[in-house]
């Protein structure tokens, strides 16, 4: 026989785990120094450059018409 499940409970408990699952995301984003978070933003500046300098031909421009 099937288990019998309280969906009020099933629903706090996704909740909860979807909080857990978003706090981790945050204290991964905002909990680290103001060193590493420029170390980081200057890295993808320098890895952004290169990629634009290595391009064969400009992007297409919009032409109305």
């Amino acid at each position: 026989m099937a288990e019998i499940v309280n969906l009020r409970r099933k629903r706090k408990e996704q909740a909860r785990t979807a909080q857990a699952d978003k706090a981790a995301a945050n204290r991964a984003k905002f909990g680290r120094p103001l060193a590493e978070r420029k170390l980081e933003s200057a890295l993808n500046a320098l890895a952004a450059k290169n990629l634009n300098g290595h391009r064969l031909t400009s992007a297409p421009e919009d032409k109305d018409g």
